[in-house]
């Protein structure tokens, strides 16, 4: 189930200018807020039907960049946001009980995104359940932020490559299916060369900074495109709710249906 969050921006907090790279202190944000309920959430996955291992019961969800009006300063790798508001688009695997709980824990929070340079604190006034798309067997969609697929190389290294790359098509499949097995407790009658993935527009790639500025900091490649899928419906919710590719919960892969 997907979600939009409306986020009051107070400018006399700390000001309207966030890194470039803010998916990781995003991410972050989202974690704190599920934490402060962590028995609640236990609770809400258990309803929901998983048994996950404590080390994944928090890679249920993907979200979105932060809309809204903004420039983006390139020299300084900053985006500078104006208005009082901004969007931001959550999407959670688990579907029963989903609304009243995501309403209830995300609303008048308020927390903070930035780097060492500059903070944004946001408060989120309004929380909007999205209604679910006209699932079918073959879709479009659009990156609402950047998908990544990895690929470890022979020597220890790891490759980002692009959605068009020939080798990209059964990573993304395969890694679909291994999270529904997972999630769902049984697999799906299909391969991933059942699959099919047809890129409909030139990837534009984005480097993304993750821990950036401190002694864990990574580069991690995405890329923004429209494509078309044709997988079993339930590949699709799992596209929609949890997003493509790998480092999801991070920040990467949250996809918008397109009609």
């Amino acid at each position: 189930m997907r979600f939009k969050l409306t986020l009051k921006i107070n400018r006399e907090k700390y000001g309207d200018t966030l890194p470039l790279s803010y998916q990781y202190e995003a991410s972050s944000a989202i974690y704190r807020i599920l934490s402060n309920a962590d028995k609640e959430y236990s609770t809400w996955l258990h309803d929901n039907g998983f048994n996950l291992e404590p080390k994944k019961k928090f890679k249920l969800f993907t979200f979105s960049r932060i809309f809204g009006d903004y420039k983006i300063f390139k020299d300084t790798a900053r985006i500078k946001y104006f208005g009082e508001a901004v969007e931001w688009y959550v999407s959670f695997l688990p579907e029963r009980s989903t609304q009243k709980f995501i309403e209830g824990l995300f609303l008048n929070q308020t927390f903070e995104i930035g780097d060492r340079k500059s903070v944004v604190q946001f408060h989120i006034k309004c929380v909007e359940a999205m209604p679910e798309p006209a699932y079918s067997e073959e879709m479009e969609f659009e990156t609402q932020s950047p998908m990544c697929i990895k690929l470890k190389n022979e020597d220890g290294r790891i490759d980002y490559l692009s959605p068009k790359d020939v080798r990209a098509s059964y990573l993304i499949f395969n890694g679909l299916l291994d999270r529904y097995k997972i999630f769902y407790g049984k697999a799906l009658p299909c391969s991933p060369e059942d699959c099919k993935l047809e890129i409909l527009t030139e990837p534009q790639s984005a480097l993304i900074m993750i821990k950036a500025g401190t002694t864990a900091q990574t580069r991690v490649r995405g890329y923004q495109c429209r494509f078309k899928v044709k997988a079993p419906v339930e590949v699709m919710k799992i596209i929609y709710s949890s997003g493509i590719g790998v480092q999801t919960s991070v920040g990467f892969g949250c996809v918008e249906v397109i009609n």
